[in-house]
C-alpha cells in the first residue's frame, strides 16, 4: 500500500491530504479517496460515520458553518471550488484565523477540518460537487454560522458570490 501524503497547514489540526492511490489511463481515472488503514497510519484517527454531497452552480457560496463536535474530510468530486476554513474555538490562540484552499476534480486533494472550525465554499466552475465525510450525524441545531463577509475576518474571496442562502446572509 502507498502512504497518504499529508501536509500541515497554517491552522493547527487542519490538514491537506493527497490521495494515496490515483491512476489514470485511456479508460479514465481511479482514485482512492478514503482508506481507514492508511489514514490511521498517517495519524488521522477520526471515525467518519456519515457521507454527504452538495451540488451547486458557479457563484454559489455555502457557509461558513461548523460545530464543536464534528470533524470533516472535504473534497471536490466534480468541478472546482474555493474552500475557506476558520478556527472558531474561542480559547485557541488561532481563534478567528482562516486559510483558503482551491479544491478540484483535477487535484483530488482533501482538507481535514477539525471540530470547532467553520468551513464554507464558493463554486468557481460552471458546476461543482462538494463531498464530505463527517464524524457525527448532521444536526443544524448544534451548528454555528460565521458571516462570510465579516469585515473583521477580512476573508479574501476570488469573486463576489452570486447566490447566498438566507441563512448565510444572516436572515434566519
Amino acid at each position: 500500500m502507498t502512504a497518504l501524503k499529508v501536509h500541515e497547514t497554517s491552522l493547527d489540526g487542519v490538514l491537506r491530504i493527497e490521495p494515496a492511490t490515483r491512476f489514470e489511463d485511456f479508460r479514465g481515472e481511479y482514485v482512492e479517496l478514503y482508506n481507514e488503514v492508511l489514514f490511521r497510519e498517517a495519524g488521522i484517527s477520526h471515525r467518519f460515520i456519515q457521507d454527504d454531497i452538495s451540488t451547486s452552480t458557479a457563484g454559489v457560496l455555502r457557509g461558513l458553518h461548523g460545530d464543536p463536535d464534528t470533524a470533516k474530510l472535504i473534497g471536490c468530486l466534480h468541478g472546482k471550488f474555493y474552500l475557506v476554513v476558520v478556527n472558531w474555538i474561542p480559547d485557541s490562540p488561532q481563534y478567528r484565523q482562516w486559510e483558503a484552499f482551491t479544491l478540484s476534480d483535477r487535484t483530488r486533494q482533501q482538507i481535514l477540518v477539525p471540530p470547532g472550525f467553520g468551513n464554507g465554499h464558493l463554486v468557481l466552475s460552471d458546476w461543482a460537487m462538494f463531498h464530505y465525510k463527517q464524524t457525527t450525524t448532521y444536526d443544524r441545531g448544534r451548528q454555528f454560522t460565521i458571516a462570510w463577509d465579516d469585515p473583521d475576518l477580512n476573508i479574501f474571496w476570488p469573486r463576489a458570490p452570486s447566490i447566498v442562502s438566507r441563512r448565510d446572509l444572516g436572515l434566519e
